[in-house]
């Protein structure tokens, strides 16, 4: 197996070290325009892959980090880090694997932190884009050790609970923790067999099944509330649909979309929801 030595910001091969402008003393900022991306290169990725680095070690750091596009299907390939590496997705939905452990999906807003020396991969889920800020450190002026690319057939293994605990915080999947589900929270006290239900065959079921990507049944049912005028229900799919990969852009043209189909007072009332729920850019 051939181990490759190579650091994050030169993933790129030809992308430069972030310019910095020195504003004022001890403050240094390093403006997005200076550092360009790169296609990331092709013997250590599988699918479309871009790099734009974040920032750099320094005199008196040893981390760095970078900004990971991943088109939908892209993935690294096999590889480790000899301290160890931290992963923020910060859009879409992705996939992460330790070898030898279930593939695990993972969401915007979540943290990954992969140990010293484990082998692993991670990347887009097959039909949604993810990016990811990945920070590593050097050690003896190494930083990762590239190995064997990831199979088809290892990247397509169904995601382990299918990424249930992170979307039950927003709208309600079914979750094998210790916090109860939103079903739960909202009518388990009055409508206990209704929560089980909606945990076990609305989410654990209906929302599983491989005929449509998850993003999409989140566009599906947003839609249908904003139609139907559901607002309290809306709240809590529009956090949904933003885990599930929908950007905000998406979300709020769906609104319009469907100011002239569903009725503008509809349309009206779910921007005033979206308001609430949906971040500013």
């Amino acid at each position: 197996m051939k181990h490759i030595s190579i650091t994050l910001v030169a993933l790129a091969l030809a992308c430069p070290a972030p310019a910095r402008a020195q504003v004022a003393p001890g403050l240094v900022i390093s403006r997005a325009a200076a550092r360009p991306s790169r296609a990331a290169p092709a013997e250590n990725f599988t699918g479309t892959v871009r790099v734009q680095p974040v920032f750099d070690t320094t005199a008196t750091t040893r981390a760095y980090a970078a900004s990971v596009a991943f088109e939908p299907g892209a993935r690294t390939a096999w590889h480790t880090h000899p301290r160890g590496q931290v992963l923020i997705v910060t859009d879409g939905v992705g996939r992460v694997q330790r070898a030898g452990a279930p593939v695990e999906e993972i969401r915007s807003g979540d943290v990954v932190r992969i140990p010293p020396n484990v082998k692993h991969w991670h990347g887009a889920a097959p039909t949604t884009a993810m990016s990811h800020i990945a920070i590593v450190e050097h050690l003896d002026g190494r930083n990762t050790d590239w190995m064997e690319k990831v199979s088809d057939s290892d990247y397509n293994t169904q995601p382990a609970a299918q990424g249930a605990p992170a979307a039950s915080r927003a709208g309600g999947i079914a979750s094998d923790s210790a916090q109860p589900s939103r079903a739960r929270q909202l009518m388990g006290d009055i409508a206990p067999k209704l929560a089980q239900l909606t945990d076990s065959v609305l989410f654990g079921d209906v929302w599983a099944r491989p005929g449509l990507s998850r993003r999409d049944r989140s566009l599906v049912t947003v839609s249908a509330l904003i139609a139907m005028n559901r607002p309290d229900q809306l709240r809590s799919h529009l956090a949904l649909a933003r885990e599930n990969g929908v950007t905000r852009d998406e979300l709020i043209e769906a609104i319009t979309h469907l100011a002239f189909y569903a009725g503008w007072p509809n349309a009206v009332a779910a921007v005033g929801v979206a308001r609430e729920v949906l971040p500013e850019r």
